[in-house]
C-alpha cells in the first residue's frame, strides 16, 4: 500500500467526480493495537461461510469482501465510503475541474439518492434538479437496494448518452421524471465582473487545483478597470473542494501568517494548523500567484455571500474571513460540512474515503452539523421561501455531531444573532406555460450578480454603506 494518503474536504455527500487534497502519513502504516474482537470476527467468518455455502446463487469472494468493506464504511457517516476503481479515478480527475456525469452532489436518505446541490452550468442544473430532491429510480432501475457508489456509477456514463431520473420532490403530489444527457463536466472555478464602477463581484463555484491562481487573475483583472471600493465574494451553492484552495482564497484577503483553519482527530496526523502562507496553499507548485495581487485587496471593504449550498471549503473561507473581521458574511446558514476525509489507496486501484478529523475556524468554532451563521441574514428571495427547501449536513443520516457545542437540536439551522432584513412581499411571476412560479423555483434560473439577484443587491447596498462610513472616518 502507498505510504501516503490524501486528505479531502468535500461537500456533505459523495460527489460524482469528487476531490483529493493534501498528503499526510497513511493511517494504514500505524501499528494495529492488540485486542482484536475474536468473537465478532468468528461470527463474521460464520456468516461468510453460510453465504458461501447456502445462498440461493453462487457469490464471488471478491464481491462478498467488497460488500463487507462498503457496509463497514457506509454505516459510519455520510462521507465515509468505499471507492471502486472507477470512483477512485473520478476522485482524482475531479480536482482538475473536468469529469463526466450529470453534475450533482448527492447523499443517501432512507435508501434513496438525495440531491445536495446541482453544480452550476451542468445538465442537472439546466434540467431543474433541486436540492432536496429524492431520486428513486435511474432509468428502469430502482435506487432502493443500491449503495451510494452503485447509484453514482449508474449516473456516470459516456457523454451524450441519456438517463432518466424519477424524482420525489417536496410539495409535488406526483413523481417528476427528467431525462438528462450526460456531459463532460467542465467546472469554471472562478468567475468575476465589475458590476458598476468601483464595485466588483467574484464567484467561486468549486475549489480546485487552479482556484488560487484563477482568483489572482480575476482580482488583478478587476483592478485594471480601476480601484475597487468594495468587493463581493460569492460562495453561494459552492459545494467545496480542495483544502489548499480554501487556504489560498483566504490568504488572498488576509494578512500573511494568520490562522485560516485547523483540524483535529484521534491521530497526530489529524491535528494540523493551516495559515495564510504559500507553503500551505501551493502544494509544491512554482510561483506564488498571490504575489502579483495589488496590496489594496487586503483592505477593500468586503462582503461574503453564503447560503445552504455553501459547504466545506466554502465554510472554511467564510469562517476565516468572519473570525478575522475581514469581511461581513451575508446570506443564510451554510451547509455545515465540517469533517475531513482521508483517502487511503488499496490494491487494485481502489480506495476508501474515511472521516478522520473535524475542522475548526481560527477562533476554534466547529462547523460540523452547524455551519457558518451569517452576520446579516438575507434570504434568497424577498419572500424568503427558497432556503426552507435546503438539505443540510444535520439532515443527513448518521451525520457526525458538533463536538464544540451541545448537539444541534433537531434538524433546524441555528438562529442567527443578527436580525433578518425586512422582507418586502412580492408576487411570484408566471412561467411560460402559465403555471404559477414559486419562489423556490426562482434561484434555479437566477443570473448571479444581476438586478434580479436579491441577496447580491442587498450585499451591494451594504457595501456602499460601508464605503460611505469609511470615507467619513477618513
Amino acid at each position: 500500500m502507498s505510504k501516503t494518503k490524501t486528505i479531502s474536504l468535500t461537500v456533505g455527500a459523495f460527489v460524482a467526480g469528487a476531490l483529493i487534497s493534501l498528503n499526510f502519513p497513511a493511517l494504514a502504516d500505524k501499528e494495529v493495537k492488540p485486542g482484536l474482537p475474536i468473537d465478532e470476527l468468528r461470527t463474521f467468518a460464520e456468516v461468510y461461510s453460510a453465504i458461501k455455502q447456502g445462498y440461493v446463487e453462487p457469490v464471488e469472494d471478491k464481491k462478498m469482501i467488497t460488500n463487507a468493506i462498503s457496509g463497514m464504511l457506509s454505516n459510519l457517516d455520510p462521507h465515509s465510503t468505499y471507492l471502486d476503481a472507477d470512483a477512485f479515478k473520478d476522485l482524482q480527475v475531479g480536482t482538475q475541474g473536468e469529469f463526466g456525469g450529470l453534475g450533482i452532489e448527492v447523499g443517501m436518505e432512507d435508501g434513496l439518492v438525495k440531491v445536495i446541490s446541482p453544480i452550476e452550468d451542468t445538465p442537472a442544473f439546466k434540467a431543474g434538479v433541486k436540492a432536496g430532491d429524492l431520486i428513486f429510480k435511474l432509468d428502469d432501475t430502482p435506487v432502493k437496494g443500491l449503495t451510494l457508489s452503485e447509484a453514482v456509477k449508474k449516473m456516470r456514463g459516456k457523454p451524450k448518452t441519456p438517463i432518466k431520473l424519477s424524482i420525489i420532490r417536496k410539495g409535488e403530489t406526483k413523481p417528476i421524471e427528467l431525462t438528462l444527457v450526460r456531459e463532460v463536466i467542465k467546472v469554471q472555478s472562478v468567475k468575476s465582473k465589475l458590476v458598476e464602477p468601483g464595485y466588483g463581484w467574484v464567484r467561486i463555484t468549486q475549489f480546485q487545483e487552479n482556484t488560487t491562481a484563477e482568483l489572482a487573475k480575476h482580482l488583478s483583472g478587476l483592478y485594471k478597470e480601476g480601484k475597487l471600493q468594495g468587493l463581493v465574494l460569492d460562495l453561494r451553492n459552492d459545494p467545496g473542494g480542495l483544502l489548499n484552495g480554501a487556504i489560498g482564497v483566504s490568504a488572498a484577503f488576509l494578512p500573511p501568517e494568520v490562522k485560516v483553519v485547523s483540524t483535529d482527530g484521534r491521530t497526530e496526523d489529524a491535528k494540523q494548523e493551516f495559515k495564510a502562507r504559500a507553503q500551505d496553499y501551493l502544494r509544491g507548485t512554482k510561483e506564488d500567484p498571490l504575489k502579483t495581487l495589488p496590496p489594496e485587496i487586503r483592505k477593500v471593504p468586503m462582503i461574503v455571500l453564503v447560503n445552504g449550498g455553501s459547504a466545506s471549503a466554502s465554510e472554511i473561507v467564510a469562517g476565516a474571513l468572519q473570525d478575522h473581521k475581514r469581511a461581513i458574511v451575508v446570506g443564510t446558514q451554510t451547509f455545515g460540512k465540517g469533517s475531513v476525509q482521508s483517502v487511503l489507496p488499496l490494491p487494485g486501484n481502489t480506495a476508501i474515503k474515511l472521516t478522520t478529523a473535524r475542522y475548526y475556524t481560527p477562533e476554534g468554532r466547529s462547523i460540523q452539523a452547524k455551519g457558518i451563521t451569517p452576520d446579516i441574514v438575507v434570504e434568497e428571495s424577498p419572500n424568503g421561501n427558497g432556503a426552507a427547501m435546503r438539505v443540510r449536513e444535520a439532515d443527513l443520516d448518521r451525520h457526525l455531531n458538533n463536538d464544540r457545542e451541545k448537539e444541534v437540536a433537531g434538524k433546524e439551522a441555528p438562529k442567527s444573532d443578527a436580525k433578518p432584513q425586512n422582507k418586502t412581499p412580492t408576487k411570484p411571476g408566471k412561467e411560460k406555460n402559465g403555471k404559477d412560479e414559486t419562489e423556490e423555483d426562482l434561484p434555479q434560473r437566477l443570473e448571479y450578480a444581476s438586478k434580479a439577484d436579491y441577496q447580491f443587491q442587498q450585499a451591494l447596498n451594504l457595501l456602499k454603506g460601508l464605503q460611505i462610513m469609511q470615507n467619513k472616518a477618513q
